[in-house]
């Protein structure tokens, strides 16, 4: 067994926007992922607005199965200011969103509302403690369609996009479907 990375199981679903308890106004965090070219790490950091507090990680992600990115194998380092001046260099291949958080039937909701060049794009990701409990959860109303397995919607992908792009694959799977 490989003690280094933990699984991330979830399921992701596109969605028109926050849940009637949320307004872009509630309590979140703001994102900014870079994306190393050629590698499964990133830079991230995360600003707490209401804190006014950074914390910095570099992060390994990769999907546990081939065509599969419901299952994440995942590691992380929480990198001091010092360290994350290090790779400072790497920033600008970026996705930014702000993440909002809300408990519905138990279960912690993320709402991720993109910003920059991919503005429009939401997404609503629900994380479990195994499959099971992710194949026997029921698919939110506020969702429009389900993208877990989809390689397209993975920040891997998203961070050379726009949403323009985000909106052409949309109806090219909605045509697929038909």
């Amino acid at each position: 067994m490989d003690k280094t990375y933990q699984a991330e199981i979830r399921r992701s679903f596109l969605i028109e926007g926050l849940p009637e308890q949320l307004t872009t106004a509630s309590a979140h965090l703001q994102i900014f992922d870079n994306y190393l070219k050629d590698t499964r790490l990133r830079l991230r950091s995360i600003r707490s607005p209401e804190e006014k507090s950074w914390s910095r990680h570099l992060q390994q992600r990769f999907p546990s199965k081939p065509d599969d990115w419901s299952i994440w194998k995942f590691s992380e380092l929480v990198l001091n200011e010092a360290e994350y001046s290090l790779f400072k260099d790497f920033e600008g291949r970026e996705v930014r969103k702000n993440r909002y958080f809300h408990e519905f039937h138990g279960k912690e909701f993320e709402f991720d509302i993109y910003l920059g060049d991919l503005q429009g794009l939401k997404i609503l990701n629900v994380r479990f403690e195994n499959t099971e409990e992710a194949l026997l959860f029921k698919v939110p109303e506020i969702s429009v369609f389900e993208i877990s397995k989809l390689e397209f919607f993975t920040g891997e992908i998203l961070v050379d996009k726009e949403f323009a792009d985000v909106q052409e694959e949309f109806t090219r799977i909605r045509e697929n479907l038909k």
